[in-house]
């Protein structure tokens, strides 16, 4: 029975604009994005196929165009949308982070991190550095791979910050293991950095590592 045979509050499309996006599930979301399904399938049946396949939306995101178009009914229209709609996503996150204080609206800071760093392959060190009212100058990608005490450079942590006059800074990773939990390597470089950034008097506000769908803050368990 194709989506168009259900009741009508059933139907994604009705149940988002009566209920909200919210109410929807992942599948229903998915299906709306993918507005067709296939030969003896809907476009519910289709999105969850989807979903049984990366396990996530987060995987999904971040699978190759090889892998996503691999799937029956997918193909590189699909495909370019996806990530179109990914990339606007992040930059509309970015927009509201930068509006403000970024202290006071943390949800956009770590839905921000989350949405640029999970699902990643390999570790991503990132800095977000921020002026004396905590406002946004710059977000940036500095190192990449094992993230260590000694493959991340405090002294080029230090020189962006002062390129960008920075005040602040927050620090963010990720844990492709999808264990969110501080190794000691993760407190150890959390310390270089905060007496490196010290000495040119810049503040280290918070720590995040983003791991699964998780996101932990060191300022949230003390540990700054």
């Amino acid at each position: 029975m194709g989506i168009n045979d259900w009741p009508e509050g059933e139907r994604p499309r009705e149940k988002l604009i009566q209920r909200g996006a919210a109410a929807l599930s992942d599948a229903e979301l998915l299906a709306i994005f993918l507005r067709t399904g296939v030969t003896g399938k809907s476009a519910v049946d289709l999105a969850r196929d989807l979903l049984g396949r990366f396990n996530s939306l987060t995987r999904m995101f971040a699978a190759s165009e090889a892998e996503f178009c691999d799937i029956h009914g997918m193909g590189q229209a699909k495909y370019v949308q996806m990530q179109a709609v990914l990339e606007m996503s992040r930059r509309a996150l970015g927009e509201e982070m930068r509006t403000g204080d970024a202290l006071n609206s943390p949800r956009a800071v770590r839905d921000y991190l989350q949405l640029l760093l999970r699902g990643r392959e390999q570790e991503v060190f990132m800095v977000i550095f921020l002026d004396a009212q905590h406002r946004v100058l710059a977000a940036e990608e500095l190192f990449h791979g094992t993230l260590t005490q000694t493959s991340v450079y405090p002294r080029e942590v230090v020189k962006r910050a002062l390129f960008h006059n920075a005040a602040a800074v927050i620090l963010a990773h990720n844990h492709p293991s999808g264990v969110a939990e501080p190794s000691q390597s993760d407190r150890l470089l959390t310390d270089a950095l905060k007496q490196a950034l010290a000495l040119v008097d810049v503040r280290v506000l918070d720590h995040f590592i983003v791991a699964g769908a998780g996101c932990l803050s060191f300022a949230e368990r003390g540990m700054l």
